[in-house]
């Protein structure tokens, strides 16, 4: 089943026209890498889902419903998830009042918080610490955390492994495989590598359009299509 799809979506920040007639669809079950240089609008289609930087033109279809133009939070509540960048955590709560406060009313708390305990044993160590005294890959397990505890059915994560050190990357790495277990996955990651081996299809963007994608299976930064588009 086709759980997210965008068609010809255009998105600007002011007049400066970011995304330009983006189209791509996600099926349920997947993990989606939406991969390119900076600044060619990859976060930016993360937020014309969200609704954070709505379209101004084109349509975006989740589960089948036009949601473009909703208020985001109405967004969010039908199940997407978000972990942004800049992980933006509450800073004075603790590790586990964190959690807690991303399970939906009629989540089990109890379950959900032992289930990303297991998956990050370092978050389960410091669940009394407050999250602004968290290292840079303790916070990023924590927000992927909160994402996976909020009953999504898909869940957008911008820039996972950025600025975190290999070990702490492949223990998100298999945090991101067991959330797709359960839950849909786009992901945008400038490790290309990561996103190869993590995700099943690609979307390669440049200057805001859609212009390779296809199955990751075989795909390496050596191929043509894809070097002179990532190449600085």
């Amino acid at each position: 089943m086709t759980l997210l799809e965008l068609e010809g979506v255009h998105t600007y920040y002011g007049e400066s026209h970011v995304l330009q007639g983006v189209d791509l669809s996600v099926e349920e079950g997947e993990i989606v890498a939406l991969i390119g240089r900076n600044g060619v609008g990859k976060t930016t289609t993360l937020r014309s889902i969200l609704q954070l930087t709505p379209p101004r033109e084109g349509t975006v279809l989740f589960a089948g419903e036009d949601i473009t133009g909703q208020r985001t939070h109405d967004v969010a509540r039908k199940g997407i998830g978000w972990v942004p960048e800049e992980r933006r955590m509450f800073g004075y709560l603790t590790v586990e009042e964190n959690v807690r406060v991303s399970v939906p009313p009629d989540g089990d708390f109890e379950a959900l918080r032992e289930y990303v305990f297991d998956l990050f044993p370092a978050l389960e160590r410091f669940r009394e610490k407050e999250a602004r005294n968290l290292s840079g890959g303790q916070q990023q397990m924590l927000a992927i955390a909160r994402g996976m505890v909020g009953n999504n059915d898909l869940l957008l994560v911008d820039e996972p492994s950025e600025g975190l050190a290999p070990m702490i990357v492949d223990q998100v790495v298999e945090a991101l495989r067991a959330v797709s277990a359960e839950t849909t996955v786009v992901l945008v990651e400038q490790n290309f590598p990561l996103a190869m081996d993590l995700a099943d299809r690609f979307y390669l963007l440049d200057h805001g359009t859609v212009v390779e994608s296809g199955s990751t299976e075989g795909v390496t930064a050596d191929d043509e299509r894809i070097r002179r588009y990532l190449s600085a």
